[in-house]
């Protein structure tokens, strides 16, 4: 794969660094807190997940009052014990998705760190 370069000289234009070049693509009226540790989209996916996790514990503590109500029916002991079963379930699924969204949030760029390396490794290509 072949990258070409054109360079224009224009009368006028001024050398802008690299910060400068990412500032200006960023748009006027557009949130800036996002993606980051305060950000939008991890405010909304951690409320989420905490309301996922506590319906699982509340479907654990059912399960739990079904299988000691169950009275030795052994259907009833089955659907207790796979309450309980789904129940865990949930919620390591709710924890696991809780650490990978604060991971991947943690790694996007934020609004007061911008991330310039993609545009150090195009300006590397060219």
């Amino acid at each position: 794969m072949f990258v070409f370069a054109v360079a224009m000289v224009v009368p006028g234009a001024s050398a802008v660094t690299l910060s400068e070049g990412v500032e200006a693509a960023r748009c006027d009226g557009c949130p800036t807190d996002l993606f980051g540790n305060n950000g939008v989209f991890k405010q909304i996916t951690n409320t989420i997940l905490y309301i996922v996790g506590i319906i699982a514990v509340i479907m654990l503590i059912i399960g739990g009052i079904k299988y000691v109500i169950s009275g030795g029916d052994s259907k009833k002991v089955t659907d207790a014990k796979n309450t309980v079963l789904y129940a865990i379930i949930g919620l390591v699924i709710a924890f696991l998705a809780y650490a990978i969204i604060n991971f991947v949030v943690s790694a996007l760029p934020s609004s007061d760190r911008p991330n310039t390396t993609a545009a150090v490794l195009l300006l590397a290509k060219a």
